[in-house]
């Protein structure tokens, strides 16, 4: 079999609404790739690592001969488990320690600063084919899940002003004492929770937008003075750093995201989907185990009622990706179909 022969993106969605299934969206970092390799493949990522001062995260992407930022964290994961064990340089086990979080830090300053000034710089025509895209599903009530860090999602529902795309933020009332005796209202901060019930979009982990203050979960917005990135960057100046999942293995993103509320509760909606779940740009690769794992939930949890996942339709690139699909299929507990990615009209009518 090879991807030319795979059926389209629109004969999956066709199918679909014939047997008048319930469909949800799963996209990757392919999402953002089909906008512009330039600013979101790893290749583009991986120049940041040469600017990295750190001697020893320098030695390490040589001696592993990679710019994965996700196996260098593995291997330093590894190395820390190793030197605890084996070590008993207090120092050498902190240098470490140090250099993982360096390698974090620097993956975050190194998407924020490849990434598009604002939402205008994204052309008008690319935006609204998107929503389109992004519309198919939640226009009927599907979720939309997101393991992307950038914007492109947010501000295309944002700037199409989608009636349907409800990521969980709200503001509250910080004086309702006051607004009792007719004083004006004074609003908090957008903070995650209050629609969390009626929440169709979830970014699996995290975002740049989303940042987690010890307290609250919160997402930044723009206003009349900054643009959204603008803000993000006050943000980080301030040496606050939004969530994100930069573990390198999945055991390890599972530990980063049963340990914050906000993406807890992302992936326990992932693993109660139901009806079929499309994904686009994402690989399934050995760090991306618990995902499958919460389709394999999805798929396992309404067996009785019928009220379950029964298919996941996997979009495919090359004939390496759909090899190495069908090398894994077996792992998944509900029926395994695959389509053209080439054809979905992400960014541009296909």
């Amino acid at each position: 079999m090879q991807v030319k022969d795979l059926p389209s993106y629109q004969q999956i969605i066709d199918s679909l609404k014939a047997k008048k299934r319930k469909k949800h969206l799963l996209f990757g970092n392919g999402f953002s790739i089909a906008y512009d390799p330039n600013i979101f493949s790893y290749n583009a990522l991986s120049k940041f690592i040469d600017e990295i001062d750190n001697d020893l995260l320098k030695k390490l992407f040589e001696v592993i001969n990679t710019k994965n930022f996700e196996l260098v964290m593995q291997q330093l994961d590894n190395f820390i488990e190793i030197s605890k064990t084996f070590s008993s340089d207090k120092k050498l086990i902190q240098k470490i320690i140090e250099a993982n979080e360096v390698l974090k830090t620097s993956l975050i300053e190194a998407v924020q600063k490849l990434h598009p000034e604002h939402v205008f710089k994204v052309p008008e025509e690319k935006s609204k084919c998107c929503y389109s895209f992004l519309n198919e599903y939640l226009s009927q009530e599907g979720k939309v899940f997101s393991t992307n860090y950038d914007l492109l999602p947010y501000w295309i529902l944002m700037r199409n002003d989608s009636q349907f795309a409800i990521d969980g933020f709200g503001r509250e009332i910080e004086n309702p004492d006051e607004v009792l005796k007719n004083q004006e209202p004074i609003f908090s901060e957008l903070r995650w929770g209050k629609y969390k019930k009626e929440q169709t979009i979830f970014y699996l982990h995290g975002a740049l937008l989303i940042f987690d203050t010890g307290i609250e979960i919160e997402k930044e917005t723009y206003d009349t003075q900054h643009y959204l990135l603008e803000k993000i960057n006050e943000r980080m100046a301030a040496k606050s750093y939004p969530i994100f999942v930069t573990a390198g293995s999945s055991q390890e993103k599972l530990s980063h995201i049963s340990h914050n509320k906000y993406l807890s509760h992302c992936y326990d909606q992932l693993t109660q989907i139901e009806g079929s779940l499309i994904t686009f740009g994402f690989n399934f690769g050995e760090y991306d185990t618990h995902i499958i794992d919460a389709i394999n939930k999805a798929a396992h949890q309404g067996q009785k009622s019928g009220n379950k996942l029964y298919s996941v339709y996997i979009g495919v690139y090359s004939q390496e990706n759909l090899d190495h699909i069908k090398k894994i299929e077996h792992k998944f507990r509900c029926k395994v179909n695959l389509y053209n990615a080439a054809t979905v009209p992400i960014w541009e009518d296909k």
